[in-house]
């Protein structure tokens, strides 16, 4: 019997750990899960944030396809959810889930959970709740769903969403209604439910789908995690400072930074997120340790990514909310299992929808005509990527209130889109090209080449072009010439 353990790290860029060759040691116990498994240094994620990205991690497809661009979105009942599918062919699924936009926010994406365990919230729902004591076992049954639809209020409400980003409301809301949950429990619960479960002798094979925040805003690490990846912080009271004015303020976590932070401030920025990415790895480092000790290690497949990333000042964005630039959407991806061969590395650009495919493809109910998607199959991974940038409608109307001029400026309503093909990425404004760049010689994407490459932006343009959206093999040399022809009109080929 195999299992399948999918965890999603939300909002980790791949360029702070360790893994991917960054200089701090962020990331100890998944550079060590990467020996065991395959790395792929190219991953794309489909979406710039939470919602869209998790819909298409579960329907295997574009934000354009599923529609699920908003936090008032509806998952289509025409699109099964990977653990529909999973339970529909007699698996067991369980998630375990700190990020309140999936575990509480009623969007369609919880559908197929034989159990669905919540961590963010003010009244968490955790598996084994039936062993409290009485008064605290009915005390969470009866308020957990006042709990859930005041949650939703929230998610539903403009008004109400920007009220809670009040500085005054922020700190009391991040702390003591769980937002980013709890990694040590949650870590704690499903190394207890996979002990029950294999214990119990159940027949059916086991998925589970793990979200961690612990790299998600407000930045609050424990100290030792600090001192471990910062030290220098240790006697600068000017960091903290700003880290408690900064968490505080959850209007500024998606807003673009006006003015600009400081060359100070975005470094403490970087090094309270490295500390939070340290703490929350030596969690999953707990989870290897028992999966390797119980020796489930050896008959189940681990795909560790991320949705998305976390922007931190760079193109003059932050957070998580408006572009499709490398620090949004590059993401981790590791997978270990018999499928995939221990520390190899694939550097062809993987976009991580196919996910969906690939755990189908694991569990033996992917239809034929879909194999090509699953990254279990050698050889079929060099598709180019597309990532897709719908604008949250609730942080647009923050920022009708709090800095309405940067909307037109940045254009900050308008679709994004990338599409990633070997070395080079091409970035589009709505239909408009607006920058290529050759993210191995240029990871930063400080470079635009599309003056000088036109043509490579042409072929780049047409496999991310709607009308080609279904036949991206079947373009011809004419339709090269057009969106080349598109890009004169544009200004952008002389």
């Amino acid at each position: 019997m195999h299992n399948i353990l999918l965890i999603v790290l939300d909002t980790l860029r791949r360029d702070r750990l360790s893994a991917y060759g960054h200089a701090r040691e962020t990331s100890p116990g998944l550079d060590a899960f990467a020996g065991r498994g395959t790395r792929y240094t190219r991953a794309v994620a489909p979406a710039q944030w939470t919602i869209p990205a998790h819909a298409s991690l579960f329907t295997g497809t574009l934000p354009s396809t599923h529609h699920v661009t908003q936090s008032n979105s509806r998952l289509s009942a025409d699109l099964p959810t990977l653990a529909e599918q999973l339970r529909a062919a007699g698996w067991h699924t369980a998630a375990f889930c700190n990020n309140p936009l999936v575990g509480v926010i009623d969007h369609g994406l919880q559908r197929g959970f034989d159990g669905l365990y919540n961590y963010a919230s003010a009244v968490p729902h955790r598996p084994f709740d039936d062993r409290k004591p009485w008064l605290r076992r009915e005390f969470s049954r009866r308020f957990r769903p006042y709990a859930r639809r005041i949650g939703n209020q929230f998610a539903l409400n403009d008004t109400l969403f920007r009220l809670s980003l009040h500085p005054l409301l922020t700190p009391i809301w991040t702390r003591y209604i769980n937002f980013k949950g709890n990694s040590a429990n949650s870590i704690g619960d499903v190394i207890d439910y996979l002990e029950m479960y294999r214990a119990g002798g159940q027949a059916k094979p086991f998925f589970g789908f793990i979200n961690l925040m612990g790299a998600h805003l407000p930045y609050r690490p424990a100290q030792d995690a600090i001192d471990h990846v910062a030290p220098h912080l240790k006697r600068d009271k000017q960091a903290y400072s700003f880290m408690r004015m900064f968490n505080g303020d959850g209007a500024a976590w998606a807003s673009p930074p006006e003015p600009p932070l400081k060359d100070w401030q975005q470094q403490a920025l970087l090094d309270f997120y490295d500390a939070e990415i340290f703490a929350q790895d030596q969690q999953l480092t707990r989870l290897f340790a028992w999966l390797e000790a119980s020796g489930m290690a050896h008959d189940t497949t681990v795909i560790v990514t991320a949705d998305h990333g976390e922007g931190h000042g760079e193109h003059d964005l932050f957070g998580h909310g408006f572009d499709v630039f490398q620090e949004l959407t590059h993401v981790p991806l590791i997978i270990t299992g018999e499928r995939f061969a221990a520390g190899a590395t694939e550097d062809a650009p993987a976009s991580t929808r196919r996910l969906y495919h690939t755990v189908l493809d694991i569990a033996g109910i992917l239809p034929a005509d879909e194999a090509a998607q699953s990254l279990a199959r050698t050889g079929d991974v060099g598709a180019a990527a597309i990532s897709e940038a719908f604008a949250p409608n609730t942080f647009v109307n923050v920022l009708v209130h709090r800095n309405p001029s940067v909307i037109e400026r940045m254009a900050l309503r308008e679709l994004r889109r990338c599409v990633v093909d070997g070395d080079y990425k091409l970035m589009l404004t709505g239909d408009r090209p607006t920058a290529l760049y050759n993210i191995a010689a240029d990871p930063a994407e400080t470079r635009n080449l599309l003056t000088s490459q036109p043509e490579r932006a042409a072929a780049l343009h047409r496999l991310i072009s709607p009308a080609q959206a279904d036949d991206q093999s079947g373009a011809s040399a004419e339709q090269d010439a057009a969106v080349l022809e598109h890009l004169r009109v544009l200004g952008y080929v002389d």
